[in-house]
């Protein structure tokens, strides 16, 4: 196999994932607003929801507009997350539950690095391959890797809210291409999607691994 310019890789549910389960984070913060609901309710409820929504990309938005955009995303989702199990009505401020919510996932404290992660993005930084992120995620990512100690491997970092267009869309492993000056030919991506990222970058002419994980969030 041989040895590719460029690598890029997804990010949640490939570099890093969530503490325990979505359902568990969002029932631990609706406690401190007096709402106790079953995680396991939560975390169905959630990902239906969430394959239920739009891709998280916002074409001709102007950037300044688009952290605005992403907020109201995944409130909505948050919403009908709730609304799916009957307790939407139970928050006297479900303005406020959800700000603090989208603020936790900011931090590092809802995320954990997978441990097969740091072996190889050193290994990779010692072999002079460039790195890059190519994901359907938002703007808060950024803050995020840096928390997890983990924005000093990558050059690039490519994201759908951003670019305005989601994987699997050829269009954005081109944008993430362009910033390495890489022809598809002589990259790879890896993420935890089949629809995404294996499907996506192969359709996009990279090539695809497929990495296999038991928790995800986002493709």
């Amino acid at each position: 196999m041989h040895k590719p310019k460029v690598i890029f890789l997804d990010a949640v549910g490939t570099l890093f994932g969530v503490r325990g389960s979505v359902g568990e984070v969002y029932g631990a913060i609706a406690r401190d607003f007096g709402v106790d609901l079953p995680c396991d309710r939560l975390n169905q409820a959630f990902y239906q929801s969430f394959k239920e929504s739009k891709p998280l990309s916002f074409p001709g938005m102007e950037l300044i507009e688009i952290p605005e955009k992403e907020f109201e995303w995944w409130q909505a989702i948050t919403a009908a997350t709730f609304e799916k199990i009957g307790a939407r009505d139970r928050f006297s401020d479900f303005g406020a539950f959800f700000n603090k919510l989208y603020g936790h996932f900011a931090t590092p404290a809802p995320w954990q690095v997978y441990q097969d992660i740091l072996p190889v993005l050193d290994t990779w930084r010692k072999d002079k391959i460039e790195l890059g992120i190519i994901s359907n995620f938002d703007s808060r990512l950024h803050a995020v890797l840096e928390s997890l100690d983990l924005g000093k491997y990558f050059q690039s970092i490519t994201i759908s809210s951003c670019t305005g267009v989601a994987k699997p869309n050829a269009e954005i492993f081109a944008i993430a291409l362009a910033k390495h000056d890489c022809p598809p030919e002589q990259a790879w991506h890896i993420g935890d999607s089949i629809e995404e990222d294996y499907k996506g970058a192969q359709a996009a002419g990279l090539k695809a691994i497929w990495l296999k994980r038991s928790d995800r969030l986002e493709g």
